[in-house]
């Protein structure tokens, strides 16, 4: 059935779960003033060669760049959050310092996968 690595990683996966669910926070409601970058706010983000990204600011375990879920721990998040739109932002990469403006903050419930 499972080999012996297989059941180690998923007891390293159960443990680490685990510790997270002391440190979960539930957040079931809409920030006060939907016009700044808050945790759960999809944010539209417009480079300086004009093309626009836009992404859903989520805990680090919720990540995923193909549904364009953006963990709040990742340096544009941090750079993004109490921003509004028409503020420019400026995020250090590898490449150097990249400024991208906020063209769209807007909220929605959240719904279980």
């Amino acid at each position: 059935m499972y080999g012996k690595k297989q059941l180690r990683e998923i007891d390293r996966r159960v443990r680490f779960l685990s510790k997270r669910l002391d440190e979960l926070t539930v957040v079931d409601r809409l920030p006060d003033d939907r016009n700044k970058v808050f945790f759960g706010a999809w944010v539209t983000i417009e480079n300086e060669e004009g093309a626009k990204s836009t992404y859903r600011l989520v805990g680090p375990d919720e990540f995923d760049l193909s549904r364009g879920y953006l963990s709040i721990d990742s340096p544009i998040a941090r750079a993004l959050l109490g921003k509004r739109v028409d503020d420019e932002v400026g995020v250090r990469t590898p490449d150097g310092w990249n400024h991208v403006v906020i063209t769209d903050i807007r909220y929605e419930p959240l719904t279980p996968d």
